[in-house]
């Protein structure tokens, strides 16, 4: 039985719970979180033990793995507190909020065996995984273009408001938009170089106030990446398009054809509130034929997070990797310092109108 220890017991740490739940012969024998309301509504879905701070979790010595899924902010900090131990860590995304942070934390993790697995949940969407599985097939031939739309829900509330400054979060383009940097640079298999942004605060959270101030993080935004092989990634962001019938389309095109994923929301903001599934279309070039095909997902797993069954599939090749004893992380400190430094580009592209070029600055 493996252990977690889970440090932020919010929103996404109780999706992780859910997940967790689903495996057989792993647990959450403890949550830490400083909201009472949090901690019991995670207790009560685990079973685990409430602690009010993670330094009288780790303390306790009741995990044999730790999950951080609190705020933004407070990754480096943990991250860094939880490598003086020999667990295996799992570390929500963004890796932290700045790259000099990430640039930190891969300094002092060098030469630390337990492994320290960044949470890249899009990686292991089952529509994802079928893109990744026709790109490694040859199916479009060498991927030239990456572009990815996602035209979704506002931001939720979260607990005292954290996912509302940039200062918090890092700025969407990285708190929200990491996975997708991940996905470009993964499916393009090179580093990127040069980032251009356009984006704005257009539609939501223009009327909120709060005791840290006014909101400050984008509400849509076009994003432009050129990667060192010649490729390029382009994104199309919107957080006030609830009403898409897609969450979320990633098309990869090279020179024998086009594969797309449309990888549909969250049930509970459908018009009719029931799951989809998602699906994968080939367009091929020399025959221009075009083949559609629904990827399923399991019914537990859409009911156990918003991520279309990504979250317990990440947990299966964590605790795979943890029984194992041996092996390096799918997802890198150095991919979640790649994700991070391409956000942060974007953020600051589009607050100075200008290209941001990211040549050297490789992990």
């Amino acid at each position: 039985m493996i252990r977690y220890g889970l440090i932020g017991a919010g929103m996404m740490g109780q999706e992780h719970i859910r997940n967790i739940a689903l495996l057989d012969g792993a647990m959450v024998a403890a949550v830490a979180d400083p909201d009472e309301a949090m901690r019991a509504s995670a207790m009560a879905v685990s079973g685990g033990q409430g602690f009010a701070d993670a330094e009288a979790l780790i303390a306790a010595n009741v995990a044999d793995v730790f999950l951080i899924a609190s705020p933004n902010d407070m990754h480096a900090g943990m991250v860094q507190r939880l490598l003086a131990t020999d667990k295996p860590i799992l570390v929500e995304k963004p890796l932290a909020t700045t790259t000099a942070d990430c640039r930190d934390l891969l300094t002092q993790a060098r030469g630390r065996v337990a492994p320290v697995w960044v949470a890249m949940e899009y990686r292991y969407m089952p529509p994802v995984q079928r893109l990744m599985q026709m790109i490694d097939q040859g199916a479009v031939g060498t991927p030239r273009m990456v572009s990815i739309r996602e035209h979704r829900f506002p931001f939720l509330q979260k607990v005292d408001d954290w996912n509302r400054f940039n200062a918090r979060t890092g700025g969407t383009l990285v708190e929200k938009c990491c996975h997708f940097w991940d996905l470009m640079r993964l499916m393009l298999r090179a580093d990127p170089v040069r980032v251009y942004a356009s984006a704005g605060v257009d539609v939501n959270h223009r009327d909120e106030r709060y005791a840290g101030g006014i909101p400050d993080i984008v509400d849509n935004a076009y994003v432009v990446v050129d990667f060192a092989n010649g490729t390029r990634g382009m994104l199309d962001l919107c957080m006030f398009g609830e009403g898409s019938h897609w969450q979320e389309s990633i098309a990869v095109t090279g020179p024998q054809a086009r594969v797309e994923a449309f990888i549909p929301g969250p049930a509970r903001f459908a018009p009719d509130g029931k799951p989809r599934e998602a699906e994968v279309v080939s367009s091929i070039r020399a025959s221009k034929e075009e083949v559609r095909e629904v990827v399923h997902t399991p019914p537990e797993l859409l009911i156990a997070g918003d991520h279309h069954g990504s979250t317990f599939y990440q947990h299966q090749r964590f605790t795979n990797l943890v029984r194992a004893g041996t092996g390096v992380p799918e997802v890198s400190l150095e991919d979640g310092y790649w994700s991070v430094l391409v956000g942060e580009a974007a953020e600051e592209s589009a607050r100075s109108g200008h290209a941001i070029d990211l040549t050297g600055r490789g992990a």
